[in-house]
């Protein structure tokens, strides 16, 4: 019964519902509530001082304000209220419905209307001010049973003998316990510290222990409704016309002479009826909206599995990819190490022979030197002839480069990281389906003409030129279709997938990187339907909505690019985005993994 307590509250106290009365909209309202919100009309029609001496106090009663008679616009009890405020401001309720404070005492001529909080329809109030509503005993009794359920001590639901009044509720556990019993069995440490203890009687829709059947107070016995007009009355009949129970004096009155009039029990039964027979509908979609719900329910924990799949699946790619990187900079490396250790070699030997020859060169120059300063001329004589040829040949020795360096310091080595880096710029996910492409330009043989903005392709050779999409698929379900613009002395044009790296100057799946079809039978204005079925690795063809044999072929793993190949005399147009059709939806169960022998493959 927890969820029924928003239709128990009144709207404009937030309260359960104190005696409650209908208004003309059929919206309900507190009678002491209605008494806040009543607004004076100063433009109406005065009361005949026969109806003011009619009106005796009462709990309908406020003052003078409500025993004033008005009529509405149409004598059906909504006025359209156009704004006339009090002097004070209006308030908020609890449950945020805009209501006025009671208004000041009204001179003896003013009147007033009640404007309905939930619909904002006003009423005009007749001569019998508020005792003119209808009480809702229905909604008062409700409300009494609802009230007496929640009061009802909750019992400890661990309690062995003689269980106590229980004195929190847990949410989490929705176990009533004692205070012995809750220190015992949920102490407010380890995982348990994070439940919420509530008192029982702030339990919303818990189901608490019954208490004994004596120990259960008897509602006072509902008070029977009586007419609004002749409050001495039972409502004995039904007016079909006003909708509303009436008593036989009402007849009488001739009130309702005109009106279709029933018997209030048999309009009893027939309302039940009706309304068992709406609720079955509600049923249904209750029933449907809890399946839902579990769905939905399902759905988060589906979702956050397979986002954690997918988490890991992308750390794992992304590591493979850095792995891959560092196994290509070691090698890199290793190069650059390489050449380092190649040049400091040369310019080493380089190094080590220079010096040995100027060691050299510097001894003859100093020896030179020394006998130039001695002042034998014989002795002179008998040596320099040898010695002109050694600095001679000394001289020659330094040719021209051998006071050059052999090697450039400079590395020649230039690391062409700038294709790479758009490529992780361009890391992205591979549509799942429904997936989005046309032609690709980049991929495509240089016989290849594209047009429509790369959706349409023809060739420029007899010879048979392959063009790829501009797609990579590696899961997931996609559909796409060709057709056929133009058809010209029965060429083979040939429509599939490929891997990225196929030759492209011969027909579509004459190499084993190429699944393809060739259909002989088509003509201008042909559609064909590819099929890639990644999840169970399959690729089906169709022509005209007509599948072409059972499944083209089967067991496809890896990352599949669409492909075809055309000559001069065949002009395609691609056609992408596409759900796949239902009867191909319906056929792809009972498909068979066996080629076609209607196509050439």
């Amino acid at each position: 019964m927890a969820d029924m307590e928003e239709e128990l509250k009144c709207p404009v106290c937030g309260s359960f519902y104190r005696d409650p009365i209908i208004l003309p909209c059929s919206h309900n309202v507190c009678l002491p509530c209605a008494r806040t919100i009543l607004v004076q009309t100063p433009e109406a029609e005065p009361p005949s001082p026969q109806a003011r001496a009619r009106t005796s106090a009462s709990d309908y009663d406020y003052l003078e304000l409500d025993k004033m008679s008005v009529y509405s616009e149409a004598d059906s009890g909504y006025g359209s209220y156009t704004g006339f405020a009090p002097a004070t401001l209006s308030q908020k309720s609890p449950n945020g419905v805009r209501v006025f404070p009671p208004a000041p005492l009204p001179a003896p001529l003013r009147h007033s209307s009640l404007t309905c909080p939930q619909c904002h329809r006003s009423a005009l109030l007749e001569e019998r001010g508020l005792r003119g509503f209808a009480r809702n005993r229905l909604l008062e009794a409700i409300v009494g049973r609802y009230q007496q359920s929640r009061t009802e001590a909750a019992k400890c639901q661990l309690c062995e003998r003689g269980p106590q009044e229980a004195a929190v509720l847990c949410e989490q556990c929705d176990v009533f316990y004692c205070e012995p019993c809750q220190r015992r069995c949920h102490p407010a440490r380890g995982p348990l510290a994070k439940h919420r203890l509530v008192p029982p009687s702030q339990a919303r829709g818990a189901a608490a222990p019954a208490a004994p059947a004596a120990a259960k107070k008897q509602l006072p016995p509902r008070k029977i409704s009586t007419c609004t007009e002749h409050e001495l009355e039972n409502h004995s009949m039904y007016c079909a016309s006003c909708k509303i129970p009436v008593c036989y004096q009402c007849l009488e009155e001739g009130k309702h002479g005109k009106h279709e009039v029933k018997a209030l029990g048999a309009m009893w039964k027939q309302h039940k009826a009706q309304l068992s027979q709406a609720l079955n509908g509600v049923s249904d979609k209750a029933k449907e909206a809890k399946e839902f719900l579990v769905h939905l329910k399902n759905m988060v924990q589906l979702i956050q599995e397979n986002g954690v799949e997918v988490e890991a699946c992308l750390v794992a790619q992304c590591d493979a990819l850095v792995d891959a990187l560092n196994r290509q900079k070691a090698k890199l490396l290793t190069r650059v190490t390489k050449e380092r250790e190649f040049k400091l070699k040369v310019v080493r030997e380089q190094i080590s022979h220079c010096t040995l020859k100027l060691r050299q060169t510097t001894g003859l120059m100093e020896y030179c030197l020394e006998v130039l300063k001695d002042n034998d001329p014989s002795g002179f004589l008998q040596i320099s002839d040898a010695l002109i040829k050694r600095v001679q040949v000394s001289q020659e020795q330094w040719v021209k480069g051998a006071l050059e360096p052999k090697i450039n310091p400079e590395f020649d080595l230039t690391l062409d990281n700038g294709p790479l880096l758009q490529s992780i710029h361009q890391l992205d996910f591979i549509q799942m389906k429904m997936a989005w492409f046309t032609f690709d330009p980049t991929s495509a043989h240089p016989d290849i003409l594209l047009s429509n903005d790369n959706l349409t392709v023809t060739c420029n050779s007899y010879d048979d030129r392959v063009v790829l999409g501009s797609v990579a698929l590696s899961k997931g379900v996609h559909y796409w279709e060709l057709s056929v613009d133009r058809y010209d002395n029965h060429p083979d044009p040939a429509f599939g997938v490929a891997r990225i790296n196929l030759v492209k100057d011969m027909m579509l799946g004459k190499d084993d990187k190429a699944w393809a079809m060739t259909e002989g039978g088509i003509c201008k204005g042909t559609t064909i339907g590819v099929l890639l079925d990644l999840s169970k690795h399959m690729l089906s063809f169709y022509i005209n909505n007509m599948q072409q044999g059972p499944v083209a072929f089967d067991n496809l793993e890896g990352i599949f690019v669409p492909a075809i190949s055309i000559n001069r005399n065949v002009q395609v147009t691609l056609h992408t985005g596409l759900e796949v059709p239902n009867h191909i939806k319906q056929g792809k169960s009972s498909l068979s993994c066996s080629p076609s022998s209607k196509s050439k493959y």
